[in-house]
């Protein structure tokens, strides 16, 4: 056994189970053994192997990733950040994101292994170095996946993904469905035996959750057989629901009920399943639905919400709000998505574009976040050990230097981290135990090696562009540089 205690910290960020909640602890001593935490309270006198001194450190626990695409996202760097279709309500979800992003359109065949093993391995080590110390990886399983996450010593969800239908965007401001039933139950079957697999996976620290793509991809019988599944298992399942207005169209064109509605009526909506990213509700402004039930069905079913609010503010969209959901009940949860995979300016934007989504300058506050970004996503995951700083816990924790200069001056550490400092204030990382980040340096990544790879990796994928958009333009004319070549 290995003991390790974290001395005299000055702030400590401490659950408080009795009132449900995180607390400020200043002047405590934090002590592991191995994976677990083991004391926490002033004064630890017992022998350890390690003392850290903790002054001048905020100690807080990881936090959650509930909702991530690690293979993908950071391939389109430079590249997608400011594209999206006006035609189709200005996302770029179903064109022109695929043409950069192929791996987005669940073909991960058209990125070789070596670019998608470089991708996570880069998004994970930005995740790590943003305070986060489990994720969950909604993905096409490729080559060499699970022990791609179990390696960067992250605690990771596998969230393999299947559909019955592919979006087809011919015209451009259309999107079509192409089902092949057969072949969606083919990839499901696959994706339960990798689930299968993570859960054994030697290294303990992979988990498994039931990835039906889309609300709007899948057919009623594979939403009903995979929350069956997620019942037996007792696993938890998530479901992109509400990312677009199209998909509130399409779901009220089959069947004249919101996206919510139609999974309640289904009997799929639970305290297991998490949908991503339920901002296109019934009373958003954008959509103008003649009822407003779906948040109210949310609170009433347990079902949670995955909440990443940077991607779809680079379409001009927001949750309308954070605020809103929270006081209806609703148990929220935060997750990246895209790239920077950066869990505390995520966190930063839920906070302020909850207030402009609430219109109020109360309908948000950095508190809630931090509970949603926690122990929010600890309870999607059915976990009561992570998420948290308590005896019994694992010891999944972050320390971040309260003496950085941009901390300071320091009155309210979580506030200066989250709307300041972000990630250039983490110092270590551990996760189970086990230090991933030292003086800000990630530890079993080579992050210069995975950017080199993602160079070339990109440097093909856009010369690829022409031969797979419609209008055979190039990459350059779909997303043109910031500034005009010279």
């Amino acid at each position: 056994m290995t003991t390790t205690r974290i001395a005299d910290i000055g702030w400590a960020i401490i659950w408080d189970a009795a009132a449900k909640r995180h607390v400020y602890k200043q002047g405590i001593d934090i002590v592991f053994t191995d994976d677990r935490i083991s004391h926490i309270g002033p004064g630890y006198t017992e022998p350890v192997d390690k003392t850290i001194d903790g002054k001048g450190l905020m100690v807080m626990p990881g936090l959650v990733d509930i909702h991530s695409h690690l293979l993908s996202e950071n391939v389109g760097r430079g590249v997608t950040e400011e594209i999206g279709n006006p035609a189709l309500y200005m996302s770029g979800v179903a064109d022109p994101k695929p043409l950069f992003l192929p791996g987005h359109s669940m073909d991960s065949d058209t990125l070789a292994a070596e670019g998608l093993r470089a991708a996570t391995r880069m998004a994970i080590s930005e995740l790590l170095l943003s305070a986060t110390t489990t994720i969950v990886d909604l993905a096409i399983p490729y080559e060499g996946w699970l022990d791609t996450l179990a390696d960067t010593g992250i605690r990771a969800v596998a969230a393999p993904m299947y559909r019955s239908a592919a979006w087809v965007a011919r015209t451009g401001h259309t999107v079509e469905y192409a089902w092949d039933e057969k072949a969606g139950r083919k990839s499901m079957e696959a994706a339960f035996r990798t689930m299968d697999l993570a859960v054994q996976h030697p290294s303990g620290l992979l988990s498994a959750m039931i990835s039906p793509a889309q609300v709007d991809t899948c057919s009623e019988e594979m939403l009903r057989d995979s929350n069956d599944l997620a019942k037996e298992r007792n696993w938890p399942i998530t479901l992109h629901t509400g990312q677009c207005v199209w998909d509130h169209l399409e779901i009220t064109r089959r069947h004249g009920l919101t996206p919510v509605q139609w999974l309640g009526d289904i009997g799929v909506l639970s305290d297991r399943m998490i949908l991503a990213h339920a901002i296109f509700l019934d009373h958003h402004s954008w959509i103008r639905w003649h009822t407003h039930r779906d948040v109210p069905l949310l609170a009433e079913t347990g079902a949670r919400v995955a909440h990443c609010p940077l991607v779809f503010s680079r379409y001009g969209q927001m949750m309308e709000s954070f605020g809103q959901y929270v006081k209806a009940g609703v148990s929220m949860a935060i997750g990246t998505d895209t790239q920077p995979h950066n869990m505390l300016e995520e966190m930063r934007l839920a906070a302020t574009l909850g207030r402009i989504g609430g219109r109020h300058v109360e309908d948000t506050n950095i508190g809630e976040v931090f509970h949603a970004a926690t122990i929010g996503g600890a309870e999607a995951l059915g976990r009561d050990d992570i998420g948290r700083i308590a005896v019994g816990a694992k010891a999944d924790i972050v320390l971040v230097d309260a003496a950085h200069p941009i901390m300071r001056p320091l009155r309210d550490p979580l506030r200066s981290l989250v709307y300041s400092a972000a990630d250039r204030a983490v110092k270590e990382v551990y996760v189970d135990g086990r230090q991933l980040v030292r003086d800000g340096k990630v530890l079993t990544v080579d992050r210069d090696e995975a950017a080199d790879t993602l160079q070339k990796v990109q440097a093909d994928m856009l010369q690829a562009v022409s031969g797979r958009d419609r209008l055979g333009r190039s990459a350059e004319q779909v997303s043109p540089l910031s500034l005009a070549r010279g």
